[in-house]
């Protein structure tokens, strides 16, 4: 058997191109060195990826990882046109305010789980196993939010399933450790992107100032830093790091 050439560029997996740090992201893992397969891309990104160097597999419909079958699509797209899978990433999320005691619905309680736990578990059921098949295994990101990591007033909800799927991945990564699969959490919060400013205001520069005072950073996160933050776990530059959760939200 001929060995493995050097100079194989990795094969990494983003659930969904439509948004949030999904493009960003792959325009970064293009430069160094990565082919894609990603979900539902944004006008444009996929000739842009190929200009940068990247070969593109795109899977429609597949954008939502709580849907079954969704993240499955994307890892049989892998191991179909490239054989392998070396690092993937997921973000999903179903916001829920409102304070427990006065608010809170057992309906409320069941589709933050759904939005929030769900994705990542049938994210971490298809791609761990792909990895594992690798004789030197992969990176995975879940991206979850910063509540995870401290109550959140008006939020407990939210807060509560965050931490739940940022504590599955923890539990993940001690299973999978021994096998050379890296799997970490990164959280966010007060990040610049449109459904964020949508969500809060923010599209009015008052509101926005406010909720810039509520940040010690002074400022809202960009997509670009933050794809900077998350390629450092799936690059491949990085492998002895595994069941960490990294809150990004600027000192928040």
């Amino acid at each position: 058997m001929s060995a493995e050439p050097t100079d194989r560029r990795r094969v990494a997996l983003i659930h969904s191109g439509l948004g949030y740090v999904g493009p960003s992201l792959a325009r970064l893992l293009a430069d160094r060195g990565h082919d894609l397969v990603i979900a539902d891309p944004a006008d444009g990104l996929v000739e842009d990826l190929e200009a940068r160097g990247a070969a593109v597999e795109v899977v429609t419909d597949a954008s939502n990882p709580s849907r079954e079958g969704a993240t499955d699509s994307l890892v049989a797209a892998a191991l179909d046109r490239f054989g392998r899978l070396d690092a993937a990433s997921a973000f999903s999320g179903q916001i829920v305010v409102g304070r427990f005691v006065e608010d809170a619905t057992i309906e409320d309680f069941q589709r933050v789980v759904t939005g929030c736990m769900e994705g990542p578990f049938r994210f971490l059921k298809s791609v761990v196993p792909a990895m594992q098949a690798n004789d030197d295994g992969g990176q995975v990101l879940v991206i979850t939010s910063a509540t995870a990591n401290r109550a959140t007033k008006g939020a407990s909800l939210y807060s509560m399933a965050r931490a739940g799927a940022t504590h599955l991945v923890r539990n993940v990564a001690a299973e999978v450790a021994a096998t050379n699969v890296q799997v970490n959490a990164v959280g966010t919060n007060f990040m610049d992107f449109p459904e964020f400013l949508a969500a809060t205001g923010a599209t009015d520069p008052a509101v926005r100032a406010a909720i810039e005072s509520r940040v010690p950073m002074q400022r809202l996160g960009t997509m670009d830093e933050f794809a900077a933050m998350c390629a450092v776990f799936l690059d491949g530059t990085s492998r002895f790091t595994t069941g960490q959760f990294v809150s990004y939200a600027g000192g928040w």
